[in-house]
């Protein structure tokens, strides 16, 4: 018979207790993953909302070609902060289960 591990005891009700085992090096990180994922996730929903009106005709030129610069100086923000903290593009794709990863993967 195979012992549990520590952290998925089962008690005497039968119930499964979950401990969280962590330290404050992985909490940082997990942390600024969290940080990371979400900014990630707002940049890309404002790209495709920009996107969207450009598409749509609803800009000027002057008004593309700023929020072209803007959209490329928060990518380039964005793999500088993952590269400072040793961060994929995948790393910050969150898994949600039976709904899929959290950012789409062609990227």
């Amino acid at each position: 018979m195979s012992e549990q591990p520590e952290h998925r005891r089962i008690d005497r009700s039968g119930r499964l207790q979950h401990r969280i085992e962590t330290d404050a090096d992985s909490v940082q990180r997990d942390l600024v993953r969290l940080v990371l994922t979400i900014v990630e996730l707002l940049r890309q929903l404002m790209e495709r909302q920009a996107l969207r009106r450009v598409d749509q005709g609803t800009l000027g030129d002057d008004q593309v070609e700023e929020l072209g610069l803007a959209l490329m100086k928060l990518e380039e923000a964005m793999t500088e902060l993952r590269d400072r903290f040793g961060f994929s593009p995948d790393d910050l794709n969150l898994d949600l289960g039976p709904l899929g990863p959290l950012l789409p993967r062609d990227r």
